[in-house]
């Protein structure tokens, strides 16, 4: 399955482009003889190609590795890092800044470009439901044709996972013909089960195989992808299920109700029961959290679903290794670097940094202090000094200070390759998408918001760390998600979920009227609005 993939990589990923929000075309076909005689060929042309856009080589695609996407959206507008101003290197017309500010204003081009990808993704994959449904009108349809359908369904249902979280009342667009003028926006609590519905329905027709491990369901959509999706789902509930986001209050995850199997549950039994699920299909920690990042990380027992990366097979891109480092740094590697992405002071607290109790998982997560090259030998600098990054000396705009270049701790969470080309953007290690650890931790919170005990959950992770352990607070599972998790997308969804999103840190104050909670989620884009009178703007954004 994984020559499909790739074969589909070299030939198809760029048959599809982005004219606009629903306007998704391909632009070159293969003869329908050929492109659907058998059941392996229909995969490939109908399901197959889809991957191909879960990573990115291009600013804005791909759920991670790029940047001006997902990826920043969910991370550089948090307490957990920056991409602070350095004299004339990343002010970019103050779009940095506006990001951690909170100030993006309604025309930001990163938050457009998030939502063409998105629903891009999403017109793609009705286009492959529609294929596959005529198929399966046939006389001789393959009988695999209905466990293809779900496999996309499921895909499909994670796209618009990530548009709900963001976004929050989206349109809910399932056909690939809608024109514009008649997509009409859904409540967020609609979406929100359109979602679940989606993928309840998919779960019997997935395969349980380790789509991180080699093989043939490698990078794909299977059962434990889904689980992790629900479980996600369910843990957000409080929000995801609430139409106004702005009034103060919030739905109650103690009394939702839904029903997985015989089981009539409420949302945080709901989540504990997707958690055992994947738990059930053989996941578990390994033996130390860096070994999940490492170069050829496919074997990881713990990562549940990745961006499969190949240097010499796949065009998929992995800068934040690269947009992190000093350029002397990456050039002691033989690659390069864009002196960029640092850790928070609220990171470093987070971390007990330059303390006693330091976390262990610090050194695994950044590059602190002397630089060292792969020798162990100190990296310098054009003048001969020593570099030495100084994470207490981040600020937003470090500008003019003698620090401007070295300010701030920088990402370490992947190994770096060695052998990896065009600057140490394509390397061999697989982009982590969904691992155990955040089921265990996600059980953990579950248990506590319903009145249980979540000390084993949490206790289990941090003892794979050699941590002391903690009880399990709301307020120690926060940290601890950052602990484990930083750098890897989630703080923006955590902060909303524990309500610390809009409040003011180290040089970001919280903005005017934003204690209602309107920057929780993005705006609609402008241009979005200007196509369709149907479609309101999120609160907040109206002016």
């Amino acid at each position: 399955m994984r020559k499909w993939i790739l074969w589909a990589g070299y030939t198809l990923i760029c048959c599809y482009g982005c004219a606009g929000f629903l306007d998704e075309a391909p632009r070159d076909q293969l003869p329908e003889e050929d492109a659907y005689d058998t059941p392996a060929n229909i995969y490939l042309n109908t399901v197959a190609t889809l991957y191909n856009y879960v990573g990115g080589y291009e600013d804005s695609q791909g759920l991670q590795g790029t940047c001006r996407g997902v990826y920043d959206l969910n991370t550089l507008t948090t307490d957990e890092a920056l991409l602070p101003t350095r004299g004339g290197d990343w002010y970019d017309g103050g779009l940095w800044q506006g990001l951690f500010l909170h100030d993006w204003g309604v025309n930001n081009d990163v938050i457009a470009a998030s939502w063409e990808y998105l629903y891009k993704v999403i017109v793609l994959s009705n286009k492959s439901i529609e294929r596959l449904t005529e198929l399966q009108n046939r006389k001789d349809a393959p009988a695999e044709l209905k466990n293809y359908v779900a496999e996309v369904r499921a895909f499909r249902a994670m796209y618009y996972y990530y548009l709900l979280d963001m976004f929050g009342r989206v349109p809910l667009v399932l056909s690939s013909s809608t024109p514009m003028k008649d997509v009409n926006q859904s409540e967020r609590e609609d979406v929100f089960k359109f979602i679940v519905n989606e993928l309840q329905a998919a779960l019997p027709y997935l395969n349980e195989a380790h789509s991180n491990q080699k093989g043939e369901y490698y990078g794909r959509m299977t059962r434990p992808v889904a689980c992790f999706l629900l479980a996600k789902l369910f843990l957000n509930v409080e929000i995801y299920t609430d139409n106004d986001w702005t009034d103060g209050s919030r739905p109650s995850g103690k009394t939702y109700r839904v029903k997985i199997g015989s089981q009539t549950l409420n949302a945080w039994q709901a989540v504990q029961a997707y958690c055992d699920s994947i738990r059930g299909m053989g996941y578990q920690l390994s033996s130390r959290m860096a070994d999940n990042f490492v170069v050829y990380n496919e074997p990881s027992e713990e990562n549940i679903f990745t961006i499969p990366m190949d240097k010499h097979a796949l065009q998929n891109q992995m800068q934040y290794l690269f947009r992190s480092r000093h350029y002397n740094h990456g050039k002691a590697y033989g690659l390069s670097g864009e002196n960029g992405t640092s850790a928070t002071v609220e990171t470093l607290r987070t971390f007990g940094y330059d303390t006693d109790s330091v976390d262990h998982r610090f050194e695994d997560s950044f590059f602190a202090g002397t630089v060292l090259d792969p020798n162990g030998n100190p990296v310098k600098l054009d003048d001969g000094s020593t570099l030495e990054y100084l994470p207490w000396a981040i600020r937003l705009d470090v500008s003019a200070q003698p620090y401007e270049k070295s300010a701030g701790a920088r990402m370490k969470k992947y190994e770096v390759d060695l052998k990896s080309t065009k600057d140490g953007k394509l390397s061999d290690n697989d982009i982590v998408l969904f691992r155990y650890a955040d089921v265990l931790l996600m059980k953990s919170e579950a248990k506590i918001r319903n009145g249980e005990d979540g000390t084993t959950e949490l206790n289990e992770v941090r003892q794979r760390s050699g941590m002391y352990p903690r009880p399990a607070t709301l307020h120690n599972i926060l940290e601890e998600r950052k602990l484990e998790l930083v750098w890897e997308g989630w703080r923006r969804q955590d902060m909303i979920r524990f309500g610390t999103y809009t409040q003011a840190y180290t040089d970001r104050p919280q903005l005017e009227g934003e204690s209602s909670g309107y920057t929780t989620v993005f705006p609609i884009p402008a241009k979005v609005l200007s196509l369709n009178p149907r479609l309101s703007q999120n609160p907040g954004y109206e002016k």
